[in-house]
This record gives C-alpha cells, structure tokens and sequence, in this order.
C-alpha cells in the first residue's frame, strides 16, 4: 500500500477559489454596466444621421418676425449655391434658375457634395433646379422642404462633333461657328430628369437647421 507524504487537495477546492477571485474581479465591472437611475438619465449624443425633409425650424408659436428670419435665412444659404428667381414671402416658396453642377475641374465650387455626383458632372453635362417651401408646423414652428432636382443634357450627337470632311487647297475658306455655352437654357429643351440630389438636399437642410 502506497503512503503519501503530502496531503491531498480536492478539485473543487481549487475551482471555488478561482470563482470567488473572478467574482471579485468582475464586481466593480458589473456595478459600472447597471443602468442610471431614471432621475440621471444618460445623454443622448447626436449622430451624424440624415435631417428629415422637411426640417422643423424655429420650434414654437410661428410668428411674423420667426417667419421672416427662416425666410431670410433659407433665401440667405440658397443664394450661395443658386441664382434665384425673385422670392415671394407671401408664397412661400423660394425657386432658383437651373445651374451647371461642377465637376472636380471646379472644385473650388460648393453645390456638389458627393464624389460620385461631381465624377459623373465632370464627365456629363448635368444641372440642377433646387426649390425650397415654409409651411407653418402642426405643432409650432416652420417646416422647410427642399427639393433639388437633376437633368441630363440630351443631345441627338455630341456637342463639338464635326463632320471630318477633308479641307483642300481649292476650297475657298473654312466656316467655322462656335457655340457659346451658358447655363440659362429653357427648361424642357434638350434636357431630362434624373432624379434628387440628395447629398445636396441634406447639406441645405443641415445648414437652415443649424442656421449656418
């Protein structure tokens, strides 16, 4: 028969002391993941979400004066992307001309927030037509809506397309006609929607709820 000189410890002596040190250590964790008292609410911090279109503005009792300051100030951030048409207060709404949308050959010009959207303009003739209504809130205050809208320049050929005839030494003088490109073009001719631009719309809506 086999003696021990040395005592024997049980496993489950040794597995109730590891438990006890991990309940020790994960206790201070456990009290600092309870939730705050409803008295001590945590903050709720803004993210970087999309403005709802329309943007509440001015909450409160719409009055004259509120009224006025989100129409000046609606007219005010357009104005820095658009030519606008003569704004009516009493209408309401605030339209602009049609605009060429930059490309990245103009980069120094705002209007064309998203990558994607100035890639395709610097490649593709594209405009765009932004229309801006205050209306007075159900529950106080003003609701502004933007909408801005994008056009494609349709052509039936390209524009400095030429004909590729040869020019001899016979042929009198050559006539050349040169088109000059402004962005004041009638709507509906040579011109078809695309769709919103949104990235646009949610920099404007930003910038009238901030008041920037």
């Amino acid at each position: 028969m086999r003696r021990f000189d040395r005592p024997v410890y049980l496993w489950g002596t040794g597995m109730g002391a590891r438990l006890r040190l991990v309940w020790l250590l994960c206790a201070p964790a456990i009290g600092c993941a309870t939730a705050p008292p409803l008295d001590n609410p945590a903050p709720v911090r803004g993210t970087a979400a999309e403005v709802e279109n329309p943007v509440l503005v001015s909450p409160g009792v719409p009055t004259a004066a509120a009224y006025h300051e989100v129409f000046e100030k609606t007219v005010a951030i357009l104005d820095e992307y658009f030519e606008l048409l003569p704004p009516n207060p009493y209408d309401g709404r605030v339209v602009s001309k049609p605009r060429i949308a930059p490309g990245f050959e103009q980069f120094w010009k705002r209007g064309n927030p998203e990558p994607r959207g100035r890639l395709l303009a610097t490649f593709q003739s594209i405009r765009q037509v932004a229309t801006a209504e205050i209306r007075a809130g159900e529950r106080g205050g003003y609701l502004v809506y933007v909408v801005v809208e994008r056009e494609l320049e349709d052509l039936a050929r390209p524009a400095m397309a030429r004909n590729g005839a040869a020019v001899f030494q016979d042929t009198p003088s050559v006539d050349r006609q040169f088109d000059v490109v402004t962005p004041d073009v009638p709507t509906g001719q040579g011109w078809y929607r695309i769709g919103r631009d949104y990235a646009l719309e949610q920099q404007i809506l930003r910038r009238i709820r901030d008041c920037k």
